[in-house]
């Protein structure tokens, strides 16, 4: 699968079933040293985050699935709502811990290979005791009931993971979206219209963003990775 370049305007390309053309494409998903929080979810021209099946798992692609092992590599711990977990059926990452961010503190649904014990961590509020299965750290955030974002980042910094992305689903990506928390968005935009049950990002606000890499492979899916436009340096 050749995927060609188009911001910033170099011209490249490279097959990404190539060695070659997956350093290429792992350089241009590299971040710098130092923490950063991510989100990187797909989204179909209408807007919705999930196929007919109810999952992204229909709206992906070979290309997409790449870039989201790169991601992975380059993070320390994937964050993710339980909902999204028993939805998509998740497993644990082979290069990350995973981070299941739930308010009951319920993990029904969740496929636990018992070789990544002590690489899962269920995120929940304070108020919140769960009966975790073995291998799964508790991790407590925030004083009150509910979890916000900013809660949820502190915790797992707490627990020496700096580098985060957000899987989602919609839910936790919005909540992310909404509190300002987003260093860089990875959006992967399907070639598809589909009925919008469930919109990729539901914000009351509104945030101007930095087109800072562009890519497109063969099959029309298109790769875009954004950040967050300061105000202040619009003068």
């Amino acid at each position: 699968m050749r995927v060609s370049e188009l911001r910033p305007t170099t011209g490249e390309s490279a097959d990404i079933t190539t060695d070659a053309g997956r350093a290429w494409l792992t350089e241009r998903y590299r971040r710098p040293a130092g923490g950063y929080v991510r989100l990187n979810m797909v989204t179909t021209l209408t807007g919705a985050a999930v196929g007919g099946d109810g999952t992204s798992d229909s709206i992906t692609s070979p290309t997409d699935r790449t870039i989201l092992g790169m991601i992975r590599r380059d993070a320390e711990i994937v964050v993710v709502g339980a909902e999204s977990v028993r939805a998509e059926g998740y497993v644990v990452p082979r290069t990350a811990a995973l981070a299941i961010v739930s308010r009951a503190g319920r993990l029904d649904g969740h496929r636990l290979d018992p070789a990544a014990a002590g690489r899962v961590l269920l995120v929940v509020p304070s108020t919140v005791a769960p009966e975790a299965p073995a291998g799964v750290d508790v991790v407590h955030a925030g004083p009150g009931p509910d979890l916000s974002p900013a809660e949820i980042v502190s915790a797992l910094r707490a627990r020496g993971f700096s580098r985060l992305v957000c899987e989602g689903g919609p839910t936790l990506g919005s909540a992310f979206a909404s509190a300002g928390l987003i260093d860089e968005y990875c959006i992967t935009v399907a070639p598809r219209i589909t009925p919008v049950e469930r919109p990729l990002l539901s914000i009351g606000g509104d945030g101007e963003l930095a087109v800072t890499g562009a890519l497109m492979d063969e099959a029309g899916f298109s790769y875009l990775r954004l950040r967050p436009v300061d105000p202040a340096s619009r003068g």
